[in-house]
């Protein structure tokens, strides 16, 4: 998982355990839009495709997040100033490896997500959101040449 670099003058995690899994996932999305940065800028035009598809995503669900939380009145989560990356980014293939790896990490915020939360709304999101890291993460896998692609339970560690 990526770690904010500095303090961040975020607001506090709302107490809340269904509003608290959303900050956290919103949490989570800004370090991954960041790090989708580093992917691109050490991965192969072939590869842009998915790149650009990623940051999209994962922005979609960073902004849905934000916009959950403003609606419930919880200030939502600010981004950091810069994240320190889980492992050194050099070259197409760790930037693929780190693709899968912030993948990884959206699907156990997004689990959190649907095992907190109240509403069905939430819940539907928090599902169809794995199911995109899942699928994201299934295709830089494949760029990597991992066999298989797919885990059983995205997000755990069944």
């Amino acid at each position: 998982m990526t770690t904010p670099g500095s303090t961040s003058s975020s607001p506090s995690r709302p107490p809340d355990a269904a509003d608290g899994a959303l900050f956290d996932a919103a949490t989570v999305e800004h370090g991954i839009i960041y790090a989708y940065g580093v992917v691109s800028a050490h991965s192969t035009p072939e590869t842009n495709g998915l790149v650009s598809e990623s940051i999209a995503g994962h922005r979609e669900l960073r902004e849905e997040a934000i916009a959950r939380l403003a609606a419930r009145n919880v200030m939502p989560p600010v981004p950091a100033v810069g994240y320190q990356m889980p492992f050194v980014v050099e070259g197409p293939a760790a930037a693929a490896k780190l693709a899968v790896r912030l993948e990884e990490d959206s699907a156990v915020a997004w689990r959190a997500v649907l095992e907190q939360a109240k509403a069905s709304d939430d819940r539907e999101m928090a599902v169809a959101a794995l199911t995109q890291c899942a699928a994201r993460a299934a295709k830089w896998r494949a760029v990597l040449g991992v066999v298989p692609t797919t885990v059983a339970f995205p997000g755990g560690t069944e």
